[in-house]
């Protein structure tokens, strides 16, 4: 089972309906129990990263996914999501989560677009990838492959983190993270097949995952 968090500000209903799809087994929960229990957990979000950041506090998630990633559970942020588990965001000047090295800052309206046109914020649409460096999250994707994007502020980490990026105005980071640990900014569960083929295997990594842990604790219990 995958869990997602439940937090009030999240965009639980589709990731659940994209899960349903595909017949991955789920539950929108802020459950301590159910957390820990899961093979991975997905932390979407929609809004603005203040409010997100005191729901997180104030329902004690905040803690839950500290200590998901120190036990090295798997976790994929979604959009706002993946926008908080960095150091900081310009939005309401908010300090996030900490687990991942970066920040968020907004778009400078004085971007222009390919045609010279002053961009619109918030970034609203679809938009492709360019991968930086191969994926477990990307295996599988066409290269013109186009996911669905809203959003007003973007992800600076550092390169060796940056996994894909897509052009807004400027180029910014659109995948970052580790094996395990993942941030995209668009929504894969509002992106169709392309979308699916990215929730697919972040749950094929999971299985894979909790499997090789129960096999490596079943032989340790031998020795």
């Amino acid at each position: 089972m995958l869990a997602i968090l439940e937090y009030k500000a999240g965009n639980q209903t589709s990731v659940r309906r994209a899960l349903n799809a595909l017949g991955i087994p789920s539950a929108v929960t802020a459950d301590a129990a159910l957390l820990r229990d899961a093979k991975g957990l997905i932390f979407p979000g929609v809004g603005a990263a203040g409010q997100a950041m005191r729901n997180l506090r104030e329902s004690g998630v905040d803690l839950a996914l500290h200590e998901a990633v120190a036990a090295r559970k798997p976790l994929l942020g979604i959009c706002l999501g993946c926008q908080i588990l960095l150091d900081s965001s310009d939005e309401n000047n908010t300090r996030t989560l900490g687990l991942v090295s970066g920040r968020c800052r907004r778009f400078d309206p004085a971007l222009r677009d390919q045609g010279g046109r002053p961009i619109r914020i918030p970034h609203m649409g679809w938009n492709g990838l360019r991968h930086t460096r191969p994926s477990p999250l990307l295996q599988g994707l066409p290269p013109d492959a186009q996911f669905y994007f809203v959003h007003s502020y973007y992800v600076e980490c550092p390169s060796e983190l940056t996994i894909a990026t897509s052009v807004y105005g400027r180029e910014f980071c659109t995948v970052y993270g580790y094996d395990g640990l993942w941030g995209c900014q668009f929504h894969p569960e509002k992106s169709g097949l392309p979308g699916l083929r990215i929730l697919k295997n972040f749950y094929t990594y999971c299985t894979e995952r909790a499997h090789a842990e129960q096999t490596h604790h079943s032989l340790s219990g031998r020795t």
